[in-house]
């Protein structure tokens, strides 16, 4: 047995959702890297062509759907596309998400809809789309966030609410298709890693938050990859339903 081997992902097809930057760019590329042909979602269509450019660098295939994963015809249409070029879906990373900072008095129920429908929503409508189709082995990776599990000094009542409820779909899907269909189900918890949210934290905010963090410092993009690489493959065969921190121990104080 080559342990090595298990984290290879060749020839599989992985859709990727909010694909357009940050962290979702950057399971993109590594799961290329690792073996993957890709679908990418996302609602920038520029931006999605710049993320197809990098994936198409690594040397596998890689076709975009534009669309807003809030709506459930995109799931459809992600699914879709990834049997009409690549004839079957193996990976789903559901990524896309936005979040606000508003304090709970003056948040609007549109403001807080708009973060559910396409956090939480969004998810569900993806791996719904996607489950119909996977075969055993499959494997379908939802990113929530450490606001779930722990607070951070923002009013995010919004964003942190649908990642944890992102905790709670993992934890039934799990049960529902693992022993039935055999796809695998689970989520990852990423810390403070760099992202288009990020760049909306007040000034010094970050630095501030490097005293709750026991490693010291924010994630590295490829340490969130590595953990995508992980349970996208083989590797992680034996896991299920459960959700993991990339956080640098943030959660453990």
């Amino acid at each position: 047995m080559d342990p090595l081997a298990r984290f290879a992902l060749t020839d599989r097809v992985a859709i990727v959702t909010g694909a357009s930057s940050g962290l979702g760019v950057h399971a993109a590329v590594g799961l290329a890297a690792a073996g993957a042909d890709l679908v990418l979602v996302a609602r920038r269509a520029d931006r999605l062509e710049e993320t197809r450019a990098q994936v198409e660098a690594t040397g596998r295939r890689c076709v975009v759907v534009v669309g807003d994963v809030a709506e459930p015809a995109t799931a459809g249409r992600a699914t879709e596309a990834a049997l009409e070029a690549f004839d079957r879906v193996d990976v789903l990373v559901n990524n896309a998400g936005i979040g606000t900072a508003v304090p709970a008095t003056h948040e609007t129920p549109e403001q807080f809809r708009k973060v559910i429908d396409i956090n939480l929503e969004g998810s569900y409508w993806m791996a719904q789309a996607c489950g119909r189709v996977m075969p055993p082995g499959s494997s379908i990776i939802n990113i929530s966030s450490v606001l779930a599990l722990t607070t951070a000094g923002l009013p995010q009542a919004a964003y942190a609410s649908s990642k944890a409820a992102i905790i709670g779909l993992t934890r039934d899907l799990a049960v529902q298709w693992t022993g039935r269909k055999g796809i695998r189900v689970n989520a990852i918890a990423p810390g403070f890693f760099e992202s288009e949210m990020t760049e909306q934290y007040p000034d010094g905010y970050l630095d501030a938050m490097r005293g709750r963090i026991p490693a010291g410092r924010k994630g590295e993009p490829e340490e969130f990859v590595s953990a995508v690489v992980f349970l996208a493959s083989e590797a992680s065969s034996y896991v299920t339903g459960i959700t993991l921190p990339v956080d640098g121990g943030i959660i453990a104080t």
